[in-house]
């Protein structure tokens, strides 16, 4: 590796215990940051209560985390290639781990929305950097594409045991246990990163300021956009503002990467087509289940009277099955390749968002709720292991934290944009406040999440029918088509 100028010779590899206590660690770092994009959902009406946020407010406790998460991943892959991903991640948990404490002792509505940019903006530096370290921990082939399977496995389990944990922990100990939770989890990523993980970095480059300072603000007023399009509507002045600061950054950050010789992104990263496809299927199956997973939520509690301690138990199906689903695409990367997983994934998706849309006002938890979850589960678990291997297996050494930091922010802002969508479908269709009324509201919202895993599926199964010159996979690697 190039460090100042000078080459160094590549270490050697690292034993495999080490390797995998570097993976075990790794990856409950990205648990813990993918579940706090969630865990506060069950938790809002609480913290709505005890901290008196006005008309609605409350919502930014989730939006400001998406907003510093989603707006500086990219810029935060980056860091970690020229920095060093190790010292990023570190830095990043030290900052994950006091935000999350000012999180906790929030005093006002306005004190814990910072906090949660705050923490956003930790978990975009953590993130990225952690799964670079992944690929560079591991050998390119079969070792590190099972590598990135378990870490794509773990981000699945995340983003649905967010249901789990936070009813039962907000109703047993109060909303502020929910951050508080992290606090050991940081201590312990700090006391054995050290020594479990080697540092790691891409060659060394000049930083881009412009590409930096565009890309951050075009990905930042579109997740903005995309939050507050629900409440404000898709035509609303702020919206439409919102994304057209995100189009004209966006153009600029196109126009001065194409020209710069030392670009923020390279744009040649997006000419892959596992890189596209496999990115694609994570923006796809995060959409599907965080707009589900609201909906779901709402019903629940709205229409069927659970609780959150009952909602948390009932919904246990989904992040069971989203580890049986990513051991099922485990074992059937090895024998076929990517895109069939994929699109299989996607397509269980949209067969439980289908079953989901089939609730009724007085319906049962068996006969109900329990088959979607358990075939949302199933898909996601799968997706996010063929979505995560796809974008991830043919990124250089050089460019591990960048495509991770892409990676990372598809799954965020697929997330942020099917919250969206499916809000929106729940109050245009929703007419009255009877269950039956509530529940037509709910159907509508799970038909659409239904329609974009479909939708979904059939796009990566034609963007991933054969790997592009520079994606042709040599033995031991992956196939993506």
């Amino acid at each position: 590796m190039d460090v100042g100028g000078h080459r160094r010779a590549a270490p050697g590899p690292e034993p495999e215990p080490r390797r995998r206590a570097a993976l075990g660690l790794l990856c409950a770092a990205n648990f813990m940051v993918i579940l706090d994009s969630q865990i506060i959902l069950l938790a809002l009406p609480s913290i709505d209560r005890d901290l008196g946020f006005a008309g609605g407010g409350a919502q930014w406790v989730l939006s400001a985390y998406l907003l510093g998460f989603g707006g500086l991943l990219l810029l935060g892959g980056r860091i970690a290639d020229l920095a060093g991903r190790r010292r990023a991640f570190l830095g990043g948990t030290v900052l994950f781990l006091a935000s999350s404490l000012l999180c906790g002792l929030a005093w006002t509505g306005g004190a814990l929305v910072a906090a949660r940019v705050a923490q956003g903006v930790s978990a975009a530096l953590m993130a990225p950097s952690a799964l670079a370290i992944v690929t560079a921990t591991f050998p390119e082939g079969p070792a590190r594409n099972r590598a990135i399977a378990v870490w794509g496995s773990v981000g699945g389990f995340g983003a649905t045991a967010a249901l789990l944990v936070g009813g039962p922990l907000t109703d047993v100990l109060g909303w502020r246990s929910i951050f508080f939770l992290n606090i050991p989890v940081a201590l312990a990523l700090l006391a054995l990163g050290p020594v479990a993980l080697r540092e790691s970095r891409g060659v060394a480059r000049a930083y881009d300021p412009v590409g930096a300072l565009t890309v951050t603000l075009a990905v930042s007023a579109a997740v903005y956009g995309v939050v507050r399009a629900p409440e404000e509507g898709w035509t609303s002045v702020r919206t439409a503002a919102a994304f057209a600061v995100a189009s004209v950054a966006g153009a600029l950050f196109v126009w001065t990467e194409s020209r710069s010789a030392e670009p923020l992104v390279p744009l040649r990263t997006f000419r892959s087509r596992g890189l596209t496809g496999g990115n694609l299927v994570t923006a796809t199956a995060a959409a599907t289940v965080f707009g589900t997973s609201l909906g779901v939520s709402q019903y629940a509690q709205g229409v069927l009277g659970y609780s959150p301690l009952a909602f948390g138990f009932a919904s246990a199906v989904l992040p069971v099955m989203a580890v049986a689903g990513s051991f099922a695409a485990q074992a059937a990367l090895r024998p076929v390749s990517v895109r069939p997983v994929a699109v299989a994934g996607l397509a269980v998706m949209a067969a439980g968002c289908l079953l989901l849309g089939r609730v009724t006002a007085d319906g049962g938890y068996a006969t109900g709720l329990l088959p979607g979850l358990a075939l949302l589960g199933f898909g996601l678990g799968a997706s996010a292991v063929a979505g995560s291997v796809a974008a991830l297996s043919g990124a250089t050494d050089g460019d591990a934290g960048l495509a991770s930091g892409i990676n990372t922010a598809a799954f965020q802002l697929g997330g942020a944009l099917g919250v969206a969508v499916a809000s929106t479908v729940v109050l245009s269709r929703t007419h009255g406040t009877t269950p039956a009324a509530l529940t037509a509201g709910f159907r509508a919202s799970f038909h659409t999440t239904a329609g974009i895993a479909l939708t979904g599926a059939i796009v990566v199964a034609v963007l991933l029918i054969a790997p592009s010159r520079r994606q042709v996979p040599e033995p031991g690697k992956v196939k993506v088509h």
